[in-house]
């Protein structure tokens, strides 16, 4: 099977490849079994075409041994599909790619490798990770998990990242910054021949500020409008494919919890990184805390290889309605704090109103989350995102 690993720039993706290389180093693979080539170093590309790579490639091959070859950011060679068609079906050989596009797995290369690979999506860290890469140990009880998750959410997850901490937040910012640029420049605005930039960055930042709202691209031209900017559904509605095939927000379809049927309109979209919203809307950043931690346990949940859905009924909307790997369904609603009995109404009464026995899970920042029973476990939102319940 091609591996396919996949993800933001800087997520992550070229050192799963390191770690694996240092793992068939100790398996004894020799270094002449071994390819790897990096198409974001023009060297490696540029003057050549697909065929000119792969015969490369072909030349280097040990034909009495088994040959791993790693192409890293292989979206950037024209006709790439056919490079790793021609690799998949030469003999002997093991092949992993990795893109920070999802057109690289667009219907052209589905076809070509239909049933012949497996796609593994790289996310930056969970806040687990986070707290592992900042050497805290989570056992300690007397952690404030507030003060840390503040951090976690606005400095960043990217792995990098974590490592200018020490730089100050200024480091942070530069280097989102530039992970920002490069994603727009090089693969959106460039690959797609965007010329109205300044209707894409409104697009990017009025979808940044909405974390967790109902979106569709008809109330996002209306509401741009109303603001003096111009710009048709449809556009709105290409920008939005590119933002999510960048793997720069995730989008989410809605589930009719009556009709149990996947809705067509009114989607919702999480950011890949919360840290970014610095950047997207700077002093207009969103303040509610609710709907950043919304935005964290969807990215836990699709860590965790779930398959994710809002859920909507006439009266009642829940955040989250989700398939398990082993394909049961579990229900999740997220709020910061029950602060008032109103509040409390509202969190578990759209859970209370699903007709059905399948889990039901009530996520909040309370360190004391009393269960009033009907079916709804309330618990601990910081100890549910470090896997201890």
């Amino acid at each position: 099977m091609i591996k396919v690993v996949s993800g933001l720039r800087r997520s992550g993706k070229s050192t799963l490849f390191d770690i694996y290389l240092e793992q068939l180093h100790k398996m004894g693979i020799g270094k002449r079994q071994i390819q790897f080539y990096n198409f974001e170093l023009p060297e490696n590309y540029l003057n050549k075409n697909w065929d000119d790579i792969y015969f490369d490639i072909k030349k280097k091959l040990k034909a009495d041994k088994p040959n791993y070859i790693f192409l890293d950011e292989v979206q950037n060679i024209p006709l790439f599909e056919k490079l790793v068609d021609g690799l998949f079906a030469t003999k002997n050989t093991d092949v992993y790619i990795t893109g920070s596009n999802a057109f690289l797995l667009s219907s052209e290369l589905a076809t070509l490798l239909s049933g012949r690979y497996i796609e593994i999506s790289i996310l930056p860290f969970s806040f687990h990770e986070y707290l592992t890469a900042r050497n805290i140990e989570t056992s300690n009880k007397y952690l404030n998990y507030e003060a840390l998750f503040f951090d976690y959410v606005n400095e960043t997850s990217l792995p990098k990242g974590v490592e200018l901490r020490e730089g100050g937040y200024d480091k942070i910012y530069e280097y989102l910054e530039a992970i920002y640029t490069t994603i727009i420049e090089k693969d959106i605005t460039q690959r797609y021949q965007i010329n109205d930039k300044r209707a894409f960055s409104n697009i990017v930042k009025f979808v940044a500020t909405n974390i967790g709202n109902a979106l569709s691209p008809s109330n996002i031209s209306k509401s741009l409008k109303q603001d003096g900017q111009s710009i048709h559904h449809s556009t709105v509605e290409k920008y939005l494919e590119y933002l999510t095939a960048s793997f720069v927000f995730y989008k989410v379809n809605r589930f009719d919890l009556k009709g149990k049927k996947q809705l067509a309109t009114q989607e919702k979209y999480y950011l890949v990184d919360a840290g970014l919203l610095n950047v997207l809307a700077g002093k207009e950043r969103i303040t509610d805390r609710g709907h950043i931690l919304e935005n964290v346990v969807y990215l836990e949940l699709l860590r965790r290889g779930y398959k994710i859905w809002t859920g909507k009924s006439r009266n009642s909307e829940v955040d989250f309605v989700c398939k398990t790997p082993t394909g049961d369904i579990e229900y999740y609603q997220i709020a910061w704090q029950l602060t008032d009995e109103k509040t409390v109404e509202r969190e578990y009464g759209s859970l209370e109103r699903i007709n059905d026995n399948y889990p039901k899970y009530l996520l909040t920042t309370e360190s004391f989350t009393p269960n009033r029973g009907g079916g709804v476990h309330h618990l601990n939102v910081f100890n549910w995102l470090l896997g201890e319940i």
